[in-house]
């Protein structure tokens, strides 16, 4: 049986590697992590199934200092951008297998355009996405307070743009206080999409406690602005409850953050100023309602005035008014009063007149003439023969005299 030692095996594969791989090639793959120590930068290189997102490929890169300064002089500040977890790159790599250290790609070059295109069309996907399951204006929705002072902020502490809107805030011009909290994220990596979404998940506990949240970053290039293409980040944000503004640091592109936020504006400062504005245009009608409000009870208290002057005149004029009536009615009854008197005399005659006739009629004179008589016991009127005793006398009154009897005489 052949064997071979460990570094036989090694050194074979190094000789088959060197001669069939002897210049460097261009290679697709993620950057699944990226470090710099001792002015070198280590990197972790896989490539996922793109069904599943399973890593089917995985290899460990480096870029030595001494090409990495080229690169920065050549890409600049487009470098950082590039060397960023979960970044797409095509990388020219110069295979090296060593009998000790194993396999290892070395970086020589970095081709910026593929990376730009891989971001672009992963931007179109989670834009299409967003669109179909109907997240973007969701948080629209959600009415912005007319007056915006209390804001939960998510940023870097350090953050340039951070500093800027601060200061727009404190030296407004007119003078306006804001309650601002910082809940500080990563604005730029890898970490970028987990700490800004539990932060808006503090946020959103305390919701009570503010009128909105604001994203803050400063500018950047293309590739630094990459994470806020993130699909989850943005969901997070279409779904959050607070309204949402955005002011991250770009002049001409839009991220797909701004696309789901409440209002995204282009920078930090400009996110300052629409505040304050808003808080501008809500004084102002408040003066107008006040100035409104004041000319209503002008106009009211001088209705008023006018109402009381009528009244005071009604109150001077309705007592002469009611002397007049009243001097009027006496003036009346005192014209009727004689001849109402004469009226009432004058009935009151014919009634004397007409109980004289009656009494005249009625009177025990007139009824003896008619040839009635009257018969007295002891000068009283007798009713009924059961008054009467044999042997009373009595005394019966007829027209022309008296005539004296005793009871019971034969």
């Amino acid at each position: 049986m052949e064997k071979h030692t460990l570094f036989e095996l090694h050194e074979h594969i190094r000789r088959v590697l060197a001669l069939n791989l002897p210049a460097p090639v261009w290679v697709s793959c993620e950057i699944a992590q990226a470090n710099e120590a001792r002015g070198h930068c280590f990197l972790s290189l896989v490539q996922k199934d793109g069904a599943s997102d399973q890593v089917i490929a995985q290899a460990e890169g480096v870029i030595w200092q001494s090409s990495l300064r080229k690169l920065r002089r050549k890409l600049g500040r487009t470098l950082d951008g590039l060397l960023q977890d979960g970044i797409e790159a095509l990388l020219l790599v110069q295979v090296d297998f060593h009998e000790r250290y194993g396999f290892k790609l070395v970086v020589e070059d970095i081709d910026p355009a593929y990376t730009l295109g891989q971001l672009e069309l992963r931007r179109r996907q989670i834009l299409e996405r967003l669109e179909n399951e109907q997240l973007i204006g969701r948080n629209r929705r959600h009415a912005l307070p007319i007056a915006l002072q209390r804001i939960a902020i998510i940023s870097s502490e350090t953050a340039a743009g951070l500093q800027d809107f601060l200061q727009q805030l404190q030296e407004n011009a007119y003078g306006y206080r804001f309650d601002c909290q910082l809940f500080a994220a990563a604005m730029q990596g890898g970490q970028t999409e987990e700490e800004v979404i539990q932060q808006l998940r503090k946020i959103e506990r305390r919701r009570a406690h503010f009128d909105c949240a604001a994203i803050i970053r400063g500018g950047g290039a293309k590739l630094d602005l990459a994470a806020f293409d993130n699909y989850e980040l943005c969901k997070a944000i279409a779904e959050s409850t607070l309204p949402v503004l955005t002011g991250i640091g770009h002049d001409v592109d839009e991220v797909l953050l701004d696309k789901v936020a409440h209002t995204a504006l282009k920078t930090p400062t400009a996110v300052a100023d629409f505040i304050v504005h808003r808080n501008m245009e809500f004084e102002g009608r408040l003066q107008q309602l006040g100035q409104q409000l004041r000319l209503l009870a002008n106009h009211k208290t001088r209705e008023a005035a006018l109402w009381l002057e009528r009244q005071e005149q009604a109150i001077q004029h309705f007592p002469r008014q009611l002397l007049n009536r009243q001097r009027e009615t006496i003036n009346r009854m005192a014209a009727e009063l004689p001849r109402l008197a004469r009226q009432r005399l004058r009935l009151e005659k014919n009634r004397l007149e007409q109980f004289e006739q009656l009494n005249q009629l009625l009177s025990p004179e007139a009824t003896l003439k008619r040839g009635f008589s009257i018969t007295l016991k002891e000068g009283k009127a007798v009713r009924s023969v059961q008054e009467l005793k044999d042997g009373e006398r009595i005394t019966t009154r007829l027209e022309d005299g008296e005539v004296d009897s005793v009871v019971g005489d034969p």
